[in-house]
């Protein structure tokens, strides 16, 4: 290949990153609406696979299919030399054009963001898309009307507010948001998910692993992805977000302190490495090797349900609308810094340091263990409005709100709001409009002496 061609590639592969970057933090702020959920599930009895998290599912199973595709097309070509047929990659990269034209007709049919058309004072288009996703079709449903007034009510007050800059996302008020967003995504890289991703065939060669063996030992963990995504996409909801982040870090930790043990216990050091790959610097066998892959498995199937979907759920649920944008698009950028530095980190870390490599990110997950525990409140079930009065609670914490620990998810409001039931919060409603439209009452005729 023309060292020109190289520079094409890569300079095609920045702008590539950059417009996924603008896509996926879009989307993720799309799917935060509970207008999104209602559209595609109406109610209780509606398809399961309909919340925002659906995202990280599409994406594992993205990553699923161009595995298999590009392990598929790696036999293109000669396989016993470096002459291989430009098709081989060819063909993976052209493939991924397919989904992109997919998204790009889809949605079309999607329909906008009532708050977005509200803060557009597209009132008649806002109240459409409301009846649509909420009223079933019917403008006069009371849910529609409650949440057209909770809308022009959250539209009042930042019409009374300057326009919003990211240099807003650092103030006073809005400080502890920006850096639970951040560190939300920055933990989900820590974990270690990238060793067994980007790395793993370096680790089934450590397990005494190679060739086509090696590769398809390395696709089954993909398959645990899409697999252990399905609790996630069933039950995050009522799991709540605080539990789903505590027991996953607890978990992958447990894993990543497990391989440690076991590659600092029984591995064996191997200078320049293992068939001069200098990343394999250790390896185990018999039982060793055995647990290795066991507990590789075992962190994949724990991060699956757990920060996998929720790191991408998450952001989109702390920011208030006029933010919202610029905070996803903010902690979706340093997802992919750490993703990136952890790239570059992870082959020289298993070179050099070895098996304290799973120390490292043993000791991350203990970290954000604690980090989840005080500083990341529940959002599970909250509306917009729900979580701006949690993180502005005049009796909580100063700059925090309501301490962390202390919240709790609220889904029963909203599981009733999208089927209808929602008399206990129409009562008011209906009180007042019944007082307005009573006739006055009459005088009382003076009394007569």
């Amino acid at each position: 290949m023309a060292i020109g061609n190289i520079y094409v590639i890569a300079a095609v592969s920045v702008v590539g990153g950059a417009l996924f970057g603008f896509d996926i933090s879009s989307v993720s702020a799309q799917l935060g609406e509970n207008s999104y959920r209602c559209y595609f599930n109406q109610g209780p009895k509606g398809p399961p696979f309909t919340d925002d998290d659906d995202c990280k599912w599409a994406i594992t199973w993205g990553i699923l299919i161009m595995y298999y595709i590009s392990y598929g097309c790696s036999f293109i070509g000669e396989q016993n030399s470096r002459n291989y047929n430009t098709a081989s990659w060819r063909i993976p990269w052209g493939l991924q054009m397919i989904p992109a034209f997919f998204l790009f007709g889809m949605m079309i049919l999607l329909p906008e963001s009532p708050r977005w058309l509200a803060r557009q004072d597209r009132w008649e288009d806002c109240h459409a898309v409301l009846t649509l996703v909420h009223g079933h079709g019917d403008p006069h449903h009371p849910f529609v009307a409650l949440e057209l007034q909770d809308i022009k009510d959250m539209r009042a007050f930042e019409a009374s507010i300057a326009d919003v800059t990211y240099l807003d996302l650092f103030k006073p008020r809005m400080l502890n948001r920006t850096v639970i967003g951040l560190f939300d995504q920055i933990w989900s890289q820590l974990t270690g998910m990238n060793v067994m991703m980007y790395y793993i065939s370096y680790v089934f060669s450590m397990a005494g692993y190679s060739g086509n063996a090696n590769l398809l030992a390395s696709s089954i963990q993909y398959v645990i992805n899409v697999v252990m995504t399905i609790p996630a996409l069933l039950w995050m909801d009522r799991w709540g977000r605080r539990p789903t982040l505590l027991i996953g870090a607890a978990f992958m930790g447990t894993w990543m302190f497990a391989n440690a043990g076991i590659l600092g216990a029984h591995g064996t050091v191997i200078p320049g490495g293992k068939d001069g790959v200098p990343e394999v610097s250790m390896t185990v066998s018999g039982s060793a090797a055995k647990g290795l892959i066991a507990c590789t498995y075992l962190f994949v199937a724990s991060f699956a349900p757990t920060w996998g979907p929720v790191s991408w759920t998450y952001p989109p649920e702390l920011f208030p609308l006029r933010l919202r944008g610029k905070g996803v698009a903010l902690s979706t950028s340093a997802n992919w810094a750490f993703n990136t530095a952890l790239g570059l980190f992870v082959p020289v870390a298993f070179e050099n340091i070895r098996w304290k490599t799973y120390l490292i990110f043993g000791v991350f997950n203990v970290a954000m263990f604690i980090h989840v525990f005080f500083i990341f409140p529940e959002t599970a079930g909250k509306t917009l409005e729900e979580t701006e009065a949690m993180f502005e609670d005049p009796n909580g914490i100063p700059y925090l709100g309501t301490p962390a620990w202390k919240t709790k998810k609220a889904t029963k409001l909203t599981s009733q709001a999208e089927r209808g039931d929602i008399e206990s919060k129409l009562a008011h409603h209906e009180h007042h409009e019944k007082s307005a439209a009573a006739p006055p009452a009459e005088p009382v005729p003076a009394a007569t002496q």
